[in-house]
């Protein structure tokens, strides 16, 4: 439903290949069909993600850490809750047996039509919106002086940004977003979703990979998926002995000015986490001058006492990273 107007990449047939395509991923699409007309009244792509190994080879963590996401949807037509409960009862009959919970990542305001959703319980979740339907000089004078200062430092210092045309380039990429993810310790996809990404994305236009470098040394990724004159933030990572050359300023510098300039009108910062929760990455994405929103997450529970054994796991899991 492209002309939807929350319709987003997350719903389309080409993220259900790049899911079908990942290892550990398994995606889940249904439709709503006017009986009638045969019209589409309503679509849901969702995907279960096994993304925890298990510890001393066996599958033990594996097998307790499969997880359900809904990125922006359900998308249904006329606001329909009657196709929108029904859409989302049918996806828990799939997911529940094999899922500890699903989570319905929302991109827009629908609480209107999520809170007419049995089970589902909402929660606050913050992002940071940027409209970039402005000119350069004003997309940089709303950036924190700060900010400025760093990306300054850093094009001193010689480090630039290049964007991915070979798909050779993945490991490095995935090899810098490994170094970030171990250090917040946090479990990350398989580098085959990126590599699925690649091939299934980038040729329609609807992904950008980007690495920053300096000298002959890359310190810095990121990755971005576009789709409706809208710029989705999805993965970044950078050396942790290359923090103080500041890739991460640069390469969302180079984003924001590359959406300006070709069109785009909203950067998504991808999420900036709960309101009363300390969350880092909060402050840096503030300091670009977005739009603070809340259009919140909802979720459902499919298995307590799994949840339970999960959160023990877990915490064993990132004892084990250390």
């Amino acid at each position: 439903m492209r002309h939807h107007p929350f319709g987003n990449i997350f719903q389309t047939t080409a993220m259900y290949n790049v899911y079908n395509n990942t290892k550990n991923y398994s995606p889940i699409k249904l439709c709503a069909i006017n009986e009638v007309t045969g019209e589409i009244n309503g679509v849901l792509l969702g995907v279960t993600m096994r993304e925890m190994k298990g510890l001393l080879g066996k599958g033990i963590l594996g097998d307790f850490s499969t997880r359900s996401i809904i990125s922006g949807g359900p998308l249904v037509s006329g606001n329909s809750i009657d196709t929108l409960s029904e859409m989302i009862f049918e996806y828990d009959k799939k997911v529940q047996k094999r899922s500890l919970y699903t989570e319905i990542r929302n991109l827009h305001e629908v609480k209107s039509l999520l809170n007419n959703v049995n089970n589902y319980t909402y929660e606050d979740h913050l992002n940071f919106l940027i409209d970039l339907a402005v000119s350069e000089e004003d997309l940089w004078r709303q950036i924190h002086k700060s900010k400025r200062k760093n990306i300054n430092r850093a094009t001193k210092a010689g480090v630039v940004v290049e964007e991915i045309n070979n798909k050779k380039m993945i490991p490095v990429f995935y090899e810098l977003l490994k170094e970030t993810y171990k250090r917040v310790k946090v479990p990350l996809s398989d580098m085959t979703l990126f590599e699925s990404a690649f091939d299934q994305l980038v040729p329609k236009n609807m992904a950008r990979f980007f690495l920053a470098k300096n000298e002959d040394t890359y310190i810095g990724c990121r990755v971005v998926l576009t789709y409706n004159n809208w710029i989705h933030d999805w993965y970044a990572g950078a050396l942790d002995n290359a923090l103080s050359l500041y890739p991460n300023d640069c390469l969302v510098w180079h984003i924001l000015k590359w959406g300006t300039e070709n069109n785009y009108k909203v950067f998504d910062f991808g999420g900036a986490g709960k309101p009363d929760v300390e969350y880092g990455p909060r402050e840096f994405k503030r300091r670009f001058g977005g739009s603070l929103v809340n259009y919140g997450r909802y979720s459902h529970i499919h298995s307590p006492v799994k949840i339970k054994i999960t959160d023990i796991g877990f915490q064993l899991y990132k004892k084990c990273s250390l």
